[in-house]
């Protein structure tokens, strides 16, 4: 039987005079090696797109992470120059994608940005900048130029006992990377927090009620999946359920 295919979603870069649709290596090998499961991106090309035309091809949507940030103007806030980078194509492609994958009943992992859409998709905020906010430590990555440094882990984080992340892992607490300066602020309909750091910031959450695994975390599991537990356990449980999925879907076109 071939593989699963995953969905991944795409940031628009302009680049030597043309707008590309591009998704970093790390995502795309980590789909493979770890979920063991053919990537393929979704070009971010928003309303011109039929989702569920595209959505009947594939068994998971993996939603990844970027230096733009969602635009504010997304949930009730004001988007600043500051804030940015925005990309509104993403925006308008990926957020619709989360929420069709998740009422189809589609396997969904969201990681960094991938969460914080995850999070607006179902109506909730964002905390722009929090190494700001009183409380709250700096979860930027390291100033560095090598990638292991900017993506080292960085801290521990709790996990809630019995929660999908905790049966997914096996853990109750481990360490993460971190780079971002956004983070969670209030929670969208029926989203549950799975893990936080120690300042109190969200770093897993999942869907309560969810037809099929529904996970998204702030940290970046995909950099580590070769070599970290924790990582290549998250991954193998997207896998086994996008190949669950595919299963049942293929069984289905059998049926008919």
């Amino acid at each position: 039987m071939s593989k699963s295919v995953v969905l991944v979603t795409a940031d628009v870069k302009p680049i030597d005079g043309y707008r590309w649709h591009a998704a970093p290596s790390t995502y795309l090998e980590a789909a493979l090696n770890g979920a063991n499961a053919i990537p393929l991106i979704l070009p971010s090309l928003g309303g011109a797109i039929d989702l569920d035309a595209v959505l009947d091809r594939v068994d998971g949507v993996l939603a990844t992470g970027s230096r733009s940030n969602v635009n504010p103007d997304l949930y009730g806030a004001e988007a600043t120059e500051a804030n940015g980078p925005y990309d509104p194509d993403r925006d308008a492609t990926s957020l619709p994608l989360l929420r069709r994958a998740l009422e189809r009943g589609i396997p969904v992992l969201a990681i960094c940005r991938g969460m914080q859409e995850l999070n607006v998709a179902l109506g909730g905020t964002l905390l722009t900048e929090i190494q700001e906010l009183e409380g709250r430590k700096d979860h930027r990555a390291p100033v560095s130029e090598r990638q292991e440094e900017r993506f080292a882990i960085a801290h521990p984080i709790d996990v809630r006992a019995g929660g999908a992340l905790h049966q997914a892992v096996g853990n109750t607490s481990f360490e993460v990377n971190s780079l971002h300066r956004q983070a969670l602020g209030d929670l969208g309909n029926r989203l549950v927090v799975e893990a936080v750091a120690e300042d109190g910031t969200i770093e897993a959450v999942s869907v309560e009620g969810a037809k099929a695994f529904a996970l998204g975390t702030q940290w970046h599991p995909e950099y580590w999946v070769s070599c970290d537990v924790p990582s290549q356990k998250i991954f193998a449980a997207f896998g086994a359920d996008v190949a669950r999925y595919r299963n049942a879907r293929h069984g289905a076109v059998a049926a008919e």
